[in-house]
């Protein structure tokens, strides 16, 4: 049996199909504006380090706090960037 090529999440709201075994924060490279939170004065926020040090990009995956530097995305995982208009 070969592994899948792509896996399914939503991130936001919205499908997105990305390479199995890619970052949460390679798939939002894939998504404009690619940040991953919205600061405490509303700037956007993206992963930075890259080795989940910094905490730029932590962000909601199935109603768990995550770094998505650090979190490999998986078929049906629902991810929440808090970025959204109308969100706190």
């Amino acid at each position: 049996m070969t592994a899948a090529a792509h896996v399914e999440l939503t991130l936001d709201g919205q499908a997105l199909r990305v390479p199995a075994g890619a970052s949460l924060a390679a798939a939002l490279a894939l998504r404009h504006p690619g940040c991953a939170r919205l600061s405490v004065t509303g700037e956007a926020r993206a992963p930075l380090c890259g080795m989940g040090i910094c905490q730029e990009c932590r962000l909601l995956v199935d109603g768990r706090r995550r770094l998505a530097c650090q979190t490999l995305c998986q078929n049906g995982m629902v991810v929440d960037t808090g970025t959204r208009p109308g969100q706190n």
